[in-house]
């Protein structure tokens, strides 16, 4: 997995995600890191970010 980011679109101090992306895309809540994380395969991930550009 490649180092966490969250997106240029997040302002400082913001509730936010972020993303990890490499063989599985990862995601995690940046108040609670400490929770974990979600994993997707990368086809689901790219069907999730498909069908939100549609709405």
């Amino acid at each position: 997995m490649n180092d966490w980011h969250k997106s240029s679109y997040s302002p400082n101090g913001s509730n936010c995600v972020e993303v990890a992306e490499g063989v599985t895309t990862a995601v995690r809540d940046t108040q609670n890191r400490e929770l974990g994380h979600l994993e997707f395969a990368a086809g689901e991930w790219l069907a999730l970010v498909d069908s939100l550009k549609t709405c």
